[in-house]
């Protein structure tokens, strides 16, 4: 059925995902913080605006760029790697009553499993497992997930992406050659730039509302035996490893997400 979809954030995930809705047949707008990009938008079938959402505030033809629509796939990374000062709460309870106000009755929020904690003894992480309370990143994030929950205008499905990489990205290219890189027995959490694509398709598709998913390639092997396999094989210069302090981490369980959808990852790793 064919749908109004509307993405906040056509960035690196956002704007594939826009491109790949249009070809379902789906009427797409998308939102850029770049000017340059509204025409790059428009030239693909998708309906751009200039949006700017800070914590002081939101600049942009936001009410234009939600209007009608009746799903939105919100894609704002919170950023707090590069600016730890950030205030992403902030930043979504600027934006949120446009969204009451909207046309809008679903609500896909792209979160991340950096919401729960590493750990010596290397967890399964299923949805119902504890997040963390001490990493402000984690507490920001939970906070505004809860904020779009808890909002009785719409219905909001959490969608907990583990580490994105894709054909022109891959997190071994930025590891080649480094030195004394921590936790190498640490499981390998990633998901393909595909496979997140597809996931979205089939939660708007099936209609599956008021939950959370982690979504997370099924297969975990170590940050050594992975990263140093992917260098071989792209030739690149390989990584080297601490192995003198205890690695700790986490195992990111898909298996909710693969059960309720369906759904079978297209990539393996």
């Amino acid at each position: 059925m064919k749908q109004r979809i509307c993405i906040i954030g056509c960035g690196w995930l956002g704007f594939p995902l826009a491109k790949s809705l249009v070809k379902k047949g789906h009427l797409v707008k998308g939102s850029t913080t770049s000017s340059e990009k509204i025409s790059t938008l428009n030239s693909e079938g998708i309906e751009g605006f200039l949006v700017q959402v800070s914590s002081d505030g939101l600049l942009g033809a936001i009410e234009n760029c939600l209007a009608d629509c009746d799903v939105l796939v919100l894609n704002i990374p919170p950023g707090l790697r590069k600016n730890p000062e950030a205030n992403y709460v902030k930043q979504m309870q600027h934006l949120l009553p446009y969204v009451e106000v909207s046309a809008v009755k679903h609500v896909v929020f792209i979160s991340s499993t950096s919401v729960y904690d590493d750990d010596e003894s290397m967890p399964i992480i299923s949805e119902t497992s504890p997040t963390s309370t001490s990493a402000n990143s984690a507490k920001q994030l939970l906070s505004v997930e809860a904020l779009f929950q808890n909002n009785s205008s719409f219905k909001t499905t959490i969608l907990r992406f583990s580490g994105l990489f894709g054909e022109d990205r891959h997190p071994a290219t930025f590891l080649s050659g480094k030195t004394n890189l921590k936790h190498p027995d640490a499981p390998v959490n990633l998901i393909h730039q595909k496979d997140c694509i597809s996931i979205i398709h089939t939660i708007i598709e099936q209609n599956i509302w008021n939950t959370v998913f982690n979504a997370s390639t099924p297969s975990h092997p170590t940050r050594k035996n992975y990263y140093t396999s992917i260098c071989e094989a792209k030739n690149l210069p390989l990584p080297s490893f601490d192995t003198a302090q205890i690695s700790k981490g986490k195992i990111i369980d898909s298996t909710k997400l693969a059960r309720v959808l369906g759904y079978e990852f297209k990539i393996k790793l």
